[in-house]
């Protein structure tokens, strides 16, 4: 696994943060080391996908990256569940096609280059997931893309949504971003990397408030929603068609 070590050296001029060639060399470390409890929170998605997943249906896992949701479902579900993958990123996706060949991937499955804010096909679908992707789209897209998963979503499928949240007090906020910072720190990053890529992401990543989510995907074609996953401004979300 490539050391993440973008943001190492000082800048003097700090480019929005991109999914590209640089990112997706090391974006397993990146990830390993900047979203807390990450192999938990994909143990967790896993154990849910199998109550949901139905024989014959797709799981999409949209913001698919380098796979690693797809390679830990593919131990757990039934061989005749599809597996869709779906990414904004070619190099992202080169990413994923080496690591399914790696590890012998056989089950039926597809990957999409596709830009989230432009809409998504969804058919047919038991589970989808979004871990840490909604954050990424545009606003202005949000509502129109989960109405689509949802329209998409078989009766009783659901949609797994990790996201990082704000709350409604300010001075929890900033305590809650102060502790992911030190997380961070304890991971290895320095404050200059974490300093530079705070500002990388600031037009970027676009996190809403959890009860904003909620609102999101009750009103939107979701009967039931429920948190199964939250540390500080980290929060997992399992809503049921």
């Amino acid at each position: 696994m490539n050391k993440d070590s973008i943001f190492k050296d000082k800048r003097d001029f700090i480019e929005n943060f991109h999914f590209g060639k640089e990112t997706a060399e090391v974006f397993d470390d990146m990830l390993d080391r900047s979203v807390p409890f990450y192999a938990e929170i994909q143990r967790m998605m896993g154990e849910i996908a199998e109550d949901f997943a139905a024989p014959g249906s797709n799981l999409y896992d949209l913001g698919c990256s380098t796979g690693t949701s797809l390679l830990w479902l593919d131990r757990l579900l039934p061989n005749d569940v599809k597996f869709v993958g779906v990414d904004s990123s070619p190099e992202m996706l080169d990413q994923c096609r080496e690591k399914l060949t790696e590890h012998g991937f056989s089950r039926p499955h597809e990957l999409v280059c596709q830009n989230l804010d432009d809409g998504v096909a969804i058919v047919n679908a038991s589970v989808v997931i979004m871990n840490l992707t909604l954050q990424f789209v545009r606003p202005l897209y949000r509502e129109r893309l989960i109405q689509s998963i949802a329209n998409g979503t078989n009766e009783g499928g659901c949609l797994l949504l990790v996201e990082k949240v704000l709350g409604p007090d300010s001075t929890l906020n900033r305590l809650f971003i102060k502790y992911y910072y030190d997380f961070k720190k304890r991971n290895g990053y320095s404050e200059l990397e974490i300093a530079q890529k705070r500002e990388a992401l600031e037009n970027v990543l676009i996190p809403y408030h959890f009860d904003e989510n909620r609102k999101l995907l009750l009103d939107n074609g979701f009967k039931a929603c429920e948190v199964f996953f939250r540390w500080y401004n980290f929060c997992g979300m399992v809503a049921i068609k």
